[in-house]
């Protein structure tokens, strides 16, 4: 099995990280669970770079991806699209079907995921929420008529959880990830491996405190961000453009 993972911060790994500072993230450990459910080597690479918009990661990831010759391809975007005013839902949906065709056709099969649901946590979460939901219609749709695995990860009701998301509320903490993981395996028709932990004790709602702290670590800058055009992933590149082999497990 070759595996290429493409996408934004949510594919790349963010949350997740790593004593060295480095991401793991959800597709990385879906690329171990194939490995262990298998008994196969995995070949796996993720072209996923936090802060990308969907237009650049079809642009810029997609063929990137399809280069390497893969038999399985995840595709999520869209996410970042949605945070911003003036979202075109109609062309997000547009450009997923284009893309996964273009996958298809290639030889490789996709796979559909819709990132988890981050809205009970932040400022405006239900301008986005409303938005997801569409997409999700919309996403669901387009499966169903190319005939293709969709991990619907938006209606994982348990990952609407204060517990399954990291401080910034915007990207999966490790339990969130595990889960993420979970759900995407079993849309390929395997479980999840016995020693991962996918469910975690909820969180009480923040402090009056711990939401002035929250607003000013890291809502300030996001905004400061987008008013300066930059994005978190500038200067950025995939941190596995080429494969590594996921070996599995005992």
């Amino acid at each position: 099995m070759r595996y290429v993972a493409i996408g934004d911060s949510f594919t790349e790994g963010v949350g997740d990280e790593r004593p060295d500072g480095s991401v793991r993230g959800w597709a990385d450990l879906v690329a171990q669970g194939l490995a262990d459910a298998t008994g196969e080597p995995v070949q796996y690479a993720n072209l996923a770079i936090r802060g990308r918009l969907l237009a650049p990661i079809i642009a810029e990831q997609l063929e990137p991806a399809l280069a390497l010759g893969p038999t399985l391809v995840s595709f999520n975007g869209g996410g970042n699209d949605m945070l911003r005013p003036g979202t075109d839902l109609a062309w997000i949906s547009r450009e997923t079907e284009r893309a996964l065709r273009r996958i298809a056709d290639a030889g490789a099969e996709p796979l559909l995921l819709a990132g988890a649901n981050p809205t009970a946590g932040l400022p405006g979460g239900e301008r986005v929420r409303r938005k997801g939901d569409a997409l999700v219609r919309e996403a669901r749709g387009i499966a169903e008529r190319l005939g293709i695995r969709f991990a619907d990860n938006w209606s994982d009701a348990e990952l609407a959880g204060r517990q399954y998301w990291s401080p910034d509320r915007l990207h999966l903490a490790p339990v969130g990830h595990r889960r993420v993981a979970s759900n995407v395996l079993r849309a390929l028709g395997y479980g999840a491996p016995a020693d991962w932990v996918l469910e975690a004790e909820a969180i009480p709602r923040p402090t009056r405190r711990e939401q002035l702290s929250y607003t000013r670590e890291h809502v300030v800058p996001w905004v400061r961000r987008r008013l300066t055009g930059r994005s978190s992933g500038d200067g950025r590149t995939a941190k596995h453009p080429a494969w590594v082999e996921v070996l599995a497990r005992g």
